[in-house]
């Protein structure tokens, strides 16, 4: 409306740059129903994007020793951002830890830059984690659960702000389902299936 108003009184320019920065914020807000279709005991994505990584290892500060199947997701600005949980089970912890902001698409972004680690326990008592990692651009994230609760799998779990990315931590006897360079969608995508 703002936009409107300004081209209509004579400044074009002004306008359009206002609309177009409100369409974009729009669009990065949006946040728009899933129903996964997949068998309940597949493991969604969390996050719309990019698989930037696939490999495997170790929570980020956890014991060495304790190995998971590792699939990360790079969100562009352009993605959805919010967040969803890839499985059903209890929230066992909810672990915020400051740091810098580098890109996100980068290997070593889930060990340097801010993040939240949420560690849960499946209906088989099997851990798996989710972390959101904050980028360059992004320089909040809003984590909606906490320890205790209870989520479903393709639940709204939270949101990074513009430009971000999330690691996938899921049991090893699961196997990997996606590929780097597969686009994914948040509560609807498999990335991983029962071995």
């Amino acid at each position: 409306m703002l936009g409107i108003l300004v081209a209509a009184i004579g400044f074009a320019w002004a306008g359009m740059v206002i609309i177009l920065i409100a369409a974009a914020i729009a669009t990065f807000f949006r946040d728009p129903e899933r129903v996964a279709s997949s068998p309940l005991d597949a493991v969604l994505s969390g996050a719309d994007g990019k698989v930037c990584d696939v490999r495997e290892g170790p929570l980020p500060g956890g014991p060495r020793d304790e190995i998971y199947r590792q699939v990360s997701v790079f969100m562009s600005p352009l993605n959805v951002h919010v967040n969803r949980a890839p499985m059903g089970g209890e929230v066992l912890a909810v672990k915020h830890t400051a740091g810098e902001f580098r890109a996100a698409f980068r290997d070593d972004a889930s060990d340097h830059n801010e993040r939240n680690l949420m560690t849960f326990a499946d209906s088989r008592h099997r851990p798996y984690a989710m972390v959101q990692v904050a980028g360059y651009l992004a320089r909040r994230i809003v984590c909606r659960i906490r320890r205790g609760e209870r989520v479903e799998r393709g639940q709204r779990v939270g949101l990074i702000m513009f430009g971000s990315r999330v690691d996938h931590f899921i049991p090893r006897e699961y196997r990997i389902a996606v590929n780097i360079g597969d686009r994914v969608r948040a509560g609807e995508t498999v990335i991983g299936e029962p071995g």
